[in-house]
């Protein structure tokens, strides 16, 4: 019984860690500022140096499309 006893006391302190760490995650706003200071300037620094067409560089065609009908 005193076994048994300790395993829940252990499961209970390990549970009660877990759920102040994600205490301390939501009050402090930690993943928001993950977020902001760490994934965002990285997502930016990639999309910045990919490669793109110029879209100035392409031709305006005002040329309307040809419908067919047929009866």
């Amino acid at each position: 019984m005193c076994r048994i006893f300790k395993v829940i006391l252990k499961i209970a302190a390990v549970l009660s860690a877990i759920y102040a760490a994600l205490f301390a995650v939501f009050y402090f706003d930690l993943d928001g500022k993950l977020m902001y200071y760490v994934v965002e300037p990285f997502l930016c620094r990639h999309y910045d140096r990919m490669e793109r067409k110029d879209p100035l560089s392409q031709e305006y065609d005002t040329a309307k499309p040809h419908y067919e009908y047929s009866k």
